[in-house]
């Protein structure tokens, strides 16, 4: 049986809880730290002052990683509530008419590599005060939560209190080298396509399921090379692997790619989000309508 301290007078400190949470969303001490900018040895400290402070063990430590216990569970809720006012507190103090300050924005690997670049060139010499922080994942980050202010998604927001413009649609073709293709020879039917080296999404996602169910041969067993990184697969492309699923907008400028069986698409579209509280910050309105001006025209 693990003893727990007696409960601490005061009451923990706030950023015990944040810790806390941190612990709970990434599931181990080092991804907490990784999120919160802290060591392990420091995460682990605040978790062992938040128990002593609450008189409750909050997790254990197991070999995959730290389990929250019924304890943890019954307080989520509340510090839930304690993250999201914190982040309200922060969007209410950050309202100023000054273009300055740090933006976050979420963007998924192909949007923050090959499309934002020029766009935030541009927005950064119109506004030289202006910082930003561009972080570049698959997953939905909680704009809520405050884990970004900005997003750019490719699928359709449903939460609410947020502000969300839908962009224009981005179809998404089937793409070869010419190298690869003079090599290889180019299909002309679905059949011939599948004697190809195809490259396609290495788990089963939302596009891959629409791709299977819409073409049922183009399954995971059908790829040479499987990866559910679209940065991955556009370079497998470029480099001559084989045929795979790459945006027309992005294929449209590399000159070296041609689109087989053009019948065979699909369409994704594009949104830009913000929550509704920072409609009133100039630094985030400014930087979400220049996004929005530079992503209708890619």
């Amino acid at each position: 049986m693990v003893a727990i301290r007696k409960p601490m007078n005061s009451d923990p400190d706030w950023t015990l809880y944040r810790t806390f949470a941190a612990v709970l969303d990434s599931g181990s001490l080092s991804g907490a730290g990784r999120l919160l900018g802290m060591t392990q040895p420091s995460v682990s400290r605040h978790i062992d002052l938040l128990e002593a402070a609450l008189g409750s063990k909050l997790f254990l430590r197991t070999h995959r990683g730290m389990s929250p216990t019924e304890a943890a569970e019954r307080i989520r809720p509340h510090v839930d509530i304690l993250t999201a006012s914190s982040a309200a507190i922060k969007r209410a103090a950050s309202r100023t008419s000054e273009v300055a300050g740090t933006v976050r924005i979420s963007a998924t690997e192909v949007v923050g590599t090959e499309y934002l670049p020029p766009i935030l060139a541009t927005i950064r010499r119109a506004h030289p005060a202006l910082e930003i922080d561009l972080s570049l994942s698959n997953f939905v980050e909680d704009l809520l939560q405050r884990q970004a202010d900005i997003a750019i998604r490719m699928t359709e927001p449903k939460q609410l209190s947020l502000v969300t413009q839908r962009l224009r649609d981005l179809e998404v073709g089937l793409y070869a080298h010419r190298d690869y293709l003079a090599r290889r020879g180019v299909p002309v039917s679905m059949a011939e396509l599948l004697d190809h080296d195809l490259i396609g999404f290495d788990t089963q996602t939302a596009a891959a399921r629409a791709l299977a169910q819409r073409y049922p041969a183009l399954s995971q067993a059908a790829f040479a090379l499987r990866t559910d990184s679209n940065i991955a697969q556009y370079a497998a492309i470029k480099a001559g692997f084989g045929i795979g699923p790459c945006q027309e907008p992005l294929a449209r400028r590399t000159p070296s790619l041609v689109r087989v069986l053009p019948d065979i698409s699909a369409s994704s579209g594009i949104w830009l989000v913000m929550h509704e509280d920072l409609r009133a910050t100039a630094v985030c309105r400014a930087v979400f309508d220049a996004l929005e001006l530079g992503l209708r025209n890619l």
